[in-house]
């Protein structure tokens, strides 16, 4: 019996790759200052731009560019004035929201953790999908820290640099851009066959 192949490939799904500058942790109080998402399509690792903004939150205010808030204002090159003239996050929800419904397989984020817990406080919603940074940190391997017996949690940083070698990216904490840099370490990822979609 001949073994019929198809001429049609199984279609590999789009996902969203989400990533949010914030002000500080979540159990802080830390408020969005920015959210950058992009798609990637799994069959071919077409990255597309799908939202870029900075937001601004309804209790932002100086208080947000001090310590223990204020970390993304040192750490990359957004500034506290951007933000107080960026449009309300509230008026960019739908938008945003949209977006998220445009891709049923569902998003991700590196460091998952961090950032989807802040969006599903602000009312978004969305099908999670594994988190990058948890599915690099085996195949990373990086020594454990100190007391720890499991291999350290790799930085977008660490992961780019094993998979790519050293090109010289710094991680620029803007959101659309680390978007594009982790949407790239999930397709090397998948391509491997260690990002596996549930």
């Amino acid at each position: 019996m001949a073994i019929q192949y198809s001429l049609f490939p199984e279609k590999k799904p789009t996902i969203a790759i989400v990533d949010i500058e914030t002000t500080g942790f979540l159990n802080q109080k830390g408020l969005i200052v920015e959210i950058g998402i992009v798609s990637l399509n799994l069959n071919t690792g077409e990255i597309r731009d799908e939202f870029d903004s900075l937001v601004k939150e309804a209790t932002f205010n100086p208080v947000h560019a001090k310590p223990p808030y204020g970390w993304i204002f040192s750490n990359s090159s957004l500034t506290y004035e951007e933000v107080a003239g960026a449009p309300l996050l509230a008026d960019q929800f739908q938008q945003i929201q949209d977006v998220f419904d445009k891709y049923p397989t569902g998003l991700t984020a590196y460091n998952a953790a961090f950032d989807l817990p802040f969006l599903r406080s602000r009312s978004f919603s969305f099908k999670p999908l594994p988190c990058p940074m948890l599915v690099a940190t085996p195949v990373v391997n990086l020594p454990p820290n100190p007391g720890r017996s499991t291999p350290k949690w790799p930085k977008v940083e660490e992961s780019w640099d094993f998979l790519f070698g050293d090109t010289g990216y710094v991680e620029s904490h803007r959101a659309l851009d680390d978007a594009r840099h982790e949407a790239e370490i999930v397709y090397e990822l998948y391509k491997r066959g260690d990002y596996v979609l549930p």
